[in-house]
């Protein structure tokens, strides 16, 4: 028979030695699981810069202006600032644009006739009363669904601006325009999830220390004279 202090021992050493193993395997397990996760954060930051690489082609316009101010870029040069829960702010109202308005061709219908997406009629006021359309400083961006309910996707105060928007599928669109920083003014890209409130912000790595915050409106609606 062993004695007590032997046996403890042994009981020690394949405790560590057991310890080692599940530790070693742990270890494997997290890399795994954190390389898988990687794996799926790169494939949908691919997918999104293709979206916006869409966008950008789409809305040629719209990159050729702001290359005037930056030089080149695509969406390898857009990266990802932020992405967050959208809290969805919603009230019944139908869209208040229809024929006739002087808005309503630069509406974005939704692809499967779910509503209609408006970036610009917050910003230009443009009433009958108004002899001059102006800007407000602050910009939103609305879906008004085809419920009758109103949803502000987006506000932006006056360090920004939307300027253009597309819609990328059934449940995401997209919102291109700009942020005015310290270090200037810089492109972004906006990608809204509309159907689980995921908001992704792209900004461009470069900036434009001038820009004139309408050039781009004023240029898009040129039925209205925002001078």
């Amino acid at each position: 028979m062993g004695s007590p202090l032997k046996d403890l021992s042994k009981i020690v050493v394949f405790g560590l030695v057991l310890s080692m193993f599940t530790s070693c395997g742990s270890d494997e397990s997290t890399e795994e699981e954190s390389s898988e996760s990687f794996a799926t954060n790169e494939a949908e930051l691919n997918r999104n810069r293709a979206e916006i690489d869409r966008g950008l082609f789409q809305k040629g316009e719209w990159r050729a202006h702001w290359q005037e101010k930056v030089g080149e870029f695509d969406a390898s040069t857009f990266e990802l600032a932020m992405t967050d829960s959208l809290d969805p702010m919603e009230m019944p109202e139908r869209n208040p644009i229809l024929k006739g308005d002087p808005l309503f061709p630069y509406q974005f219908p939704h692809p499967s006739g779910n509503g209609t997406v408006d970036i610009y009629s917050y910003k230009i006021e443009a009433q009958e009363n108004i002899d001059t359309p102006f800007l407000n400083p602050d910009s939103e961006v609305v879906w008004y669904r085809g419920d009758g309910m109103r949803e502000r996707l987006l506000f932006m105060g006056p360090s920004g601006m939307f300027e253009e928007g597309m819609w990328l599928n059934d449940n995401e669109f997209l919102v291109l325009g700009y942020f005015e920083g310290v270090d200037g003014y810089r492109p972004m890209a906006w990608i809204i999830d509309v159907e689980n409130h995921v908001l992704k912000q792209f900004q461009l790595n470069k900036s434009a220390e001038i820009y004139e915050h309408a050039s781009y409106i004023d240029k898009k609606i040129n039925r209205l004279d925002l001078s």
